[in-house]
C-alpha cells in the first residue's frame, strides 16, 4: 500500500492546484465565455492527473516500479 501513497498523493495535490489556481484567475475575470473557457481546462487536467495515476498503479502492481529501467 506504501507505494500507491506517492502517486495517489501528488495527483491529488495537483488536482487540488488546478481547480483553486483556475478558480482565483476565474473570479478576477468578468467575461462569461473565458470563465467556461478556464473552467474546462482544469476538468481537462484533472482527467490526465486521473488517467496518468491509473497508469501508475497498473505500472506497479504488475512490479514495473521504476520507469527508467526501460530505458
Amino acid at each position: 500500500m506504501k507505494k500507491y501513497l506517492a502517486p495517489l498523493l501528488v495527483a491529488v495535490l495537483m488536482i487540488i492546484y488546478f481547480i483553486v489556481y483556475f478558480g482565483i484567475i476565474i473570479m478576477l475575470i468578468e467575461n462569461l465565455l473565458f470563465k467556461v473557457l478556464l473552467g474546462i481546462i482544469p476538468a481537462i487536467f484533472s482527467g490526465i492527473m486521473i488517467y496518468v495515476l491509473i497508469e501508475r498503479i497498473k505500472e506497479i502492481r504488475s512490479g514495473e516500479e521504476d520507469d527508467l529501467s526501460k530505458y
